[in-house]
């Protein structure tokens, strides 16, 4: 039977007399690529939030990496990787600065600071920048940086928020290739994306409107349930019942 890593149950978030997230369910399996899809404004963020144990739910009910929302927000907080396309690494600081620094936050000992620096540095091909300050590298490589320091203590599932926004259709290409390296290895990757290119390469998808979840399953059961060929198509037909945008 597979491992439920993330288990949501008729999770809810108000605020005032707005729902911004109503009512979802879900599961998430160890070692899965689940794609969390919608629209601005569907709910998503939201959503994130509360799993990622920075948000409390109104209602409903949540467990992350076993640990429940309401009482265990730090302890997910240790199991977890972040990633968003907004913020990840800090620029005024070099590569290896960066790698140590983040180790240093996600508890690894000097020793393994010291391996994992060296090991990252050498397979994303970086040595020859590794005393570069991040601002000055191109963004492929910050973004491949970003998701390896994420996933640098080895979590049970590492969130990504729209990871490769503004990244060439390649380095998108390049960036997936961790991804699928991280889930073969048993990391869960739960990842929001506007690229429905990228939504064909998770293992299943859930799609949100006006903070509900319209649909959820593999891409190709989605394709062939809505009658299309392509996930722009699914996503389409279901983004435009959307009553509501930020």
């Amino acid at each position: 039977m597979e491992e439920i890593v993330i288990q949501a149950d008729k999770l809810t978030k108000k605020f005032g007399d707005f729902i911004a997230t109503n009512a979802i369910t879900f599961q998430v399996h160890k070692g899965e690529i689940f794609g969390f899809l919608g629209a601005n404004g569907a709910g998503k963020t939201t959503a994130m939030r509360m799993l990622c144990g920075l948000s409390i739910p109104s209602s409903g009910d949540a467990k992350v990496a076993g640990f429940d929302v309401y009482k265990e927000t730090e302890s997910i907080k240790k199991n977890i990787g972040y990633m968003s396309q907004k913020f990840s690494l800090y620029e005024d600081l070099t590569v290896v600065e960066n790698i140590r620094f983040f180790g240093g936050i996600y508890g690894l000992s000097d020793n393994e600071i010291k391996a994992k620096t060296e090991e990252l540095v050498k397979r994303l091909g970086l040595t020859s920048v590794r005393k570069k300050l991040v601002v000055d590298l191109p963004l492929g490589w910050k973004q491949k940086l970003s998701f390896s320091i994420a996933i640098i203590h080895q979590p049970r599932i590492v969130f990504l928020d729209e990871p490769t926004g503004g990244v060439d259709p390649l380095t998108r290409r390049q960036f997936w290739e961790l991804i699928y390296e991280a889930a073969h290895n048993g990391i869960t990757v739960f990842v929001t994306t506007h690229y429905m290119d990228e939504a064909e390469y998770c293992d299943r998808l859930s799609i949100m409107v006006d903070g509900m979840i319209k649909a959820l399953d593999s891409p190709k059961n989605l394709k062939e349930q809505f009658q299309v060929t392509s996930m722009d198509q699914v996503f389409y037909k279901l983004a435009r019942q959307a009553t509501r945008s930020e």
